[in-house]
């Protein structure tokens, strides 16, 4: 039985850690660019093939 508590007072610690953590990343805005990623797959990285290129 006495297992059970510690096992519950650990995974509520842990829960909490990530609330905070996940409360911290919202405040500094960490999710707000929406349009890039969804973008970002249809721009070609020229750049990176001349670097391979002229190497």
């Amino acid at each position: 039985m006495s297992v059970m508590i510690i096992m519950l007072i650990g995974s509520l610690i842990i829960s909490g850690a990530f609330l905070i953590a996940f409360i911290w990343n919202v405040k500094d805005n960490q999710y707000d660019d929406d349009y890039s990623p969804a973008q970002r797959i249809l721009f070609d990285n020229d750049n990176k093939e001349e670097e391979k290129t002229s190497k």
